[in-house]
């Protein structure tokens, strides 16, 4: 049996989304612990002083990142983030998280090697289960 996902990170600015995420997350125990960013700024500047101490067990098996966000949105988030992403010694699956149902940004996003998948809010529990235990 594959072990449960160690870490997870939600990088969204809706506190009532970030809320269910994680209750249905902790109900279902879907992983061990969560990481919680509000933007994108919050979370690049955890991940690159995380390279900075080669702290590489603080980074999470998953994350699921909003594309509208304050101060740093989804998108200038993952541009970074694919900057430094191979220098983690661990594959991260990435998902978009958004209630854009726009072609354009879901097309951008399948165009990206490195997103696993486009997923709509309110992502739906059985679509959890199935990131986690791919993960896991």
């Amino acid at each position: 049996m594959k072990k449960k996902t160690s870490l997870a990170c939600i990088i969204d600015d809706d506190g009532m989304y970030i809320r269910l995420l994680k209750k249905i997350i902790e109900a279902r125990k879907l992983c061990d612990n969560l990481l919680i960013f509000n933007n994108g700024k919050e979370s690049i500047d955890y991940f690159e002083a995380i390279l900075k101490n080669l702290h590489e067990e603080e980074v999470p098996d998953i994350m699921f990142i909003d594309l509208n966000m304050p101060i740093m949105d989804g998108w200038e988030f993952i541009e970074r983030f694919t900057k430094i992403e191979n220098k983690f010694n661990k594959l991260i699956s990435l998902y978009i998280v958004s209630s854009s149902i726009n072609p354009v940004d879901i097309d951008r996003a399948k165009s990206l090697s490195n997103i696993k998948d486009y997923l709509v809010k309110p992502v739906r529990i059985t679509e959890l289960e199935t990131i986690f235990k791919k993960s896991a």
